[in-house]
């Protein structure tokens, strides 16, 4: 393996612009590989999340509808959320604190989000969500044979419609632009190739 040690930038000092129990945004300055430095560099911390390509019994797909003020729209996607951290922070390295298990979580969101359990459950993927600006992670899976049990147990900011689409519909969405979650058109084509 090659070794990168000389691409590594060096962060000389940080300031924590937003810091409270929602997530931490920070201007970084840094010392490049031919000793220059250069600031503003943004970045932020959230909890680490899953997100959920889930079928029933019938071949169709799970998915909910919600509103995401990033954009300002009503989206298509497959249900997600965070994992729980024992520190009810929702940022930071959780190694050193117990915090749930990731198909722990994504058993617990597919119930809550849709009200539907499976047995048969496959990790796809763990992957930076934005490497770029952030440093938490995606956990995917899937579930298969998923069987309706309860009703929707939500958070108090969420508001969602679960709505069952086939596979074609999916593939028309994504292609027409209208599923809106990268990370979830990811997560869906990983489930296609099993």
């Amino acid at each position: 393996m090659e070794d990168d040690k000389d691409l590594i930038w060096q962060e000389i000092s940080t300031e924590h612009l937003i810091q409270n129990e929602w997530i931490d945004v920070r201007c970084s300055r840094y010392r490049f590989p031919d000793g220059s430095e250069y600031e503003p560099f943004y970045s932020y911390s959230r909890r680490d999340y899953v997100v959920i390509v889930a079928s029933d019994e019938e071949g169709r797909f799970l998915c909910v509808k919600q509103f995401r003020q990033g954009i300002k729209k009503v989206t298509t996607e497959f249900p997600a959320g965070g994992i729980e951290r024992k520190d009810g922070k929702e940022y930071g390295d959780a190694s050193d604190i117990s915090s749930e298990d990731a198909l722990q979580a994504a058993i617990r969101e597919l119930r809550e989000e849709t009200g539907y359990e499976s047995d048969e459950w496959k990790h796809l993927l763990t992957v930076p969500s934005n490497a770029t600006i952030s440093d938490n992670y995606a956990h995917i899976f899937s579930a298969r044979n998923c069987r309706k049990v309860s009703d929707l147990s939500l958070d108090e900011t969420e508001f969602l419609k679960v709505i069952r689409l086939t596979p074609q519909e999916i593939e028309t969405m994504i292609s027409e632009g209208r599923f809106l979650q990268a990370m979830h058109i990811t997560a869906w084509l990983l489930a296609q190739r099993g």
